[in-house]
């Protein structure tokens, strides 16, 4: 018997090309678990809980505030553990508890409850299913094509929101949000099994080394041992909190404005669903372009990739500032949703180009808490803002400025290569 639970415990399929391009198959399964409680998909479904609970979209905007913190405060102990003790068992029970917390969600009845729930599993699913653990997974298996993975994971992580904002919305349109929810719950328990069969921590435990190459002997691989960074040592590191500093308020922006995105289209005379439609489009058009953008930051300088990155961010968002509401708006949210899909990987780009894979869970933790932090910020600076003018033009000049204070960021980064 426990002869036959190693075999499957060891078990992995054979295939013909090289096994980290299954594992980006696989994050994406988890990325769809993770994605249906993502601030963005809950910024676009946000009316639709108001209508059905009676409560008011500052209430909504709170709870993915403390959703994505609680995601941050573990962040660093997740990627720690990652480091340690790799992602299978991690990822596989993350998976199982957010789908059954996903159908609990389905079931609450009051506010404190749904923040009580919501909070908790928001918590679990973010740096184990979506951030965390799955770009360090990517990491530890490509080198040389390091930032294209990590653009599929961001793509994966970008069509999950895009179809789980569709699934939630037609469903809760045409039924309840409950109904939503309780069916991506069901769907994510099965999901867990192709993750635990799958899922490894480094190509060498597979007998392959990064990239695909044989696996190298232990004789030779004492020579090729990579630099293992303690945390004060990245934390001393100057490159370092330039892109923690410069990914923060990049995410701040972005994550304040996409949050708002839909009602923004909605209260400028836009249907529901086609307002989520402009959000799903672009999301996708945008999810599509950031293997593009990886590619680009594998081959070219990382530093000049993220400067015109959020160069054309603060134009766009420029655009929306000036633009009329109506169509107009509608395909400019369109155009500034696919430009700045890519800021949420952006960073850990950029720090993947510094780090390498023997720490960058750990590096992945600390800049996760900082990002999460950013992330919850967001829709709170965003929705409060509003409330107090009277209409979006705030969201949008923040934005401006804080895309121009991250060029001025990004312009401090140094070339050198310190994996």
């Amino acid at each position: 018997m426990n002869s036959f639970i190693s075999k499957i415990y060891r078990w992995h399929p054979k295939i013909p090309f090289f096994y980290g391009w299954l594992i980006l198959i696989v994050i994406g399964f988890s990325q769809f678990i993770a994605t249906a409680l993502a601030q963005s998909t809950f910024g676009g479904v946000q009316d639709l809980i108001v209508n059905n609970m009676s409560w008011d979209r500052k209430t909504i905007a709170l709870t993915a505030t403390f959703g994505t913190w609680a995601a941050g405060s573990i962040s660093p102990f997740i990627g720690k553990s990652v480091d340690r003790f790799g992602p299978r068992w991690i990822m596989f029970l993350s998976a199982l508890f957010v789908g059954i917390g996903m159908i609990t969600l389905s079931n609450v009845q009051t506010l404190w409850q749904f923040f009580f729930v919501y909070i908790i599993i928001r918590a679990i699913a973010g740096p184990n299913l979506q951030n965390v653990v799955p770009r360090t997974v990517a990491v530890n298996f490509f080198e040389s094509k390091r930032n294209l993975a990590l653009g599929f994971t961001a793509f994966s992580r970008i069509f999950g929101e895009s179809t789980n904002l569709q699934i939630i919305t037609i469903l809760s349109t045409f039924f309840s949000w409950r109904l939503a929810y309780r069916t991506l719950g069901l769907i994510a328990i099965p999901l867990s099994i192709p993750i635990f069969l799958i899922i490894r921590h480094k190509p060498e435990e597979i007998n392959l080394s990064i990239d695909g190459k044989k696996a190298i002997s232990k004789k030779n691989s004492s020579s090729l041992k990579m630099k293992k960074w303690t945390i004060h040592e990245i934390l001393k590191l100057p490159r370092f909190w330039y892109v923690i500093l410069g990914d923060g308020i990049s995410v701040i922006c972005t994550s304040m404005i996409m949050f708002q995105l839909v009602p923004f289209l909605v209260d400028g005379g836009i249907s529901q669903i086609t307002a989520a439609l402009a959000l799903t489009i672009g999301n996708l058009l945008g999810g599509v372009c950031v293997p593009f953008w990886g590619f680009l930051i594998d081959k070219t300088s990382t530093k000049r990739v993220a400067i015109s990155i959020i160069l054309a961010c603060m134009v766009t968002t420029a655009f929306l500032l000036i633009s009329p509401l109506g169509i107009i708006s509608f395909s400019l949210a369109l155009i500034w949703t696919s430009v700045t899909t890519v800021i949420f990987v952006l960073g850990t780009m950029l720090l993947a180009s510094i780090f390498n894979r023997e720490s960058f869970g750990t590096v992945q933790g600390i800049a996760g808490l900082a990002r999460t932090i950013s992330l919850g910020l967001g829709p709170s600076i965003g929705a409060f803002s509003i409330s107090w003018a009277g209409n979006y033009n705030p969201i949008f000049i923040i934005g401006i400025c804080g895309y121009a204070i991250v060029i001025f960021l990004y312009l401090n980064l140094s070339h050198p290569n310190n994996r």
